[in-house]
C-alpha cells in the first residue's frame, strides 16, 4: 500500500478514536454513493455529523482542511442526501472536517464543526 494511503487510514482511525472519546457514536465508515465517499458518519444526540478526514504529513503546503474542494463537497452532500433518504432519518445534519497533521511526537488533531454548509 502506498505511504499516503497508509497515512490516510491512520488518520481515519485517529479520527474515530477522537470522536468516540468525545461522545460520538460511529454509524458508518467509508460510506459510498455514486462518486462520493463519506469518511465517517457519526451521531451525537440528535445531530448526524458527516465527517471528512484530511491527514497530512506536514502543513508545509497548507492546512489539511484547505484540500476539501467544492466538487468534493457537492458529492458529499449528494451522498448524504441519499443516505438520509434511504434510511428515513429525521436528524439535523452537520458537515465537519477533522484535520490531522503528523508532528515529531505523533499527530495534531483539529475538529472543525460546521466546516461547510450544504445548499
Amino acid at each position: 500500500m502506498a505511504q499516503h494511503n497508509e497515512l490516510g487510514k491512520k488518520g481515519e482511525t485517529l479520527a474515530v478514536e477522537y470522536l468516540t472519546k468525545n461522545g460520538y457514536n460511529i454509524v458508518e465508515r467509508n460510506y459510498r454513493f455514486d462518486k462520493a465517499e463519506v469518511d465517517i458518519i457519526a451521531q451525537k444526540e440528535s445531530t448526524l455529523a458527516i465527517i471528512e478526514v484530511k491527514t497530512r504529513s506536514t502543513n508545509e503546503f497548507g492546512n489539511p482542511q484547505d484540500f476539501v474542494k467544492p466538487k468534493q463537497i457537492q458529492r458529499l452532500v449528494k451522498a448524504v442526501d441519499e443516505y438520509v433518504t434511504v434510511n428515513d432519518l429525521d436528524v439535523e445534519i452537520r458537515f465537519d472536517i477533522i484535520a490531522i497533521v503528523k508532528n515529531n511526537s505523533g499527530f495534531d488533531i483539529e475538529h472543525l464543526e460546521n466546516a461547510f454548509y450544504h445548499f
